[in-house]
């Protein structure tokens, strides 16, 4: 009985000092401990900020950020080299790829934009929208910023 106490007791040692590891490892950014940043009028028209920036070590190369639009803020044109993932986590917003149609999206969409497409997304003219933008870079890179989304391309939208 003491051998199998033991025993259990020397496994159950080492299963801990496994997790203490493991849980070493894992990085938490809390709340509150990244200022808002305005996002960049070269980048957006409009009102828009930028929280939770968040960016993997190497290996990884995901990063990305929770977006709020104002109403009628946008991004301007871009691409990703590797895609990017945005997911509506409030409001109402607009999302364009190059040529296509003007789409709303809202909270709970899942919108999925493709390696190299040129696109733009923002909130609606009416209602702000908020969305986590992840993507991963490519030598160091993750978006190819572009000309703004005009007033008139913006107004394409149906109403």
């Amino acid at each position: 009985m003491k051998v199998d106490l033991a025993f259990a007791v020397a496994l159950f040692s080492m299963a801990s000092l496994s997790f203490a590891e493991e849980a070493q490892g894992v990085k938490i950014t809390r709340i509150g401990t990244q200022p808002t940043v305005k996002a960049p009028s070269e980048n957006f028209t409009g009102t828009a900020r930028i929280d939770s920036r968040f960016m993997g070590t190497s290996p990884a190369r995901v990063g990305g950020a929770t977006v709020t639009f104002e109403p009628g803020a946008r991004t301007a044109w871009h691409t990703h080299p590797l895609g990017q993932t945005l997911i509506v986590t409030a409001g109402v917003g607009l999302v364009q790829h190059w040529n296509g149609p003007i789409q709303e999206i809202k909270q709970g969409d899942i919108v999925w934009i493709p390696p190299g497409v040129k696109h733009w997304h923002g909130a609606v003219p009416t209602t702000a929208m908020a969305h986590i933008a992840i993507a991963e870079s490519l030598d160091g890179k993750a978006v190819d910023w572009m000309e703004k989304v005009s007033d008139i391309q913006y107004g394409g939208q149906s109403k």
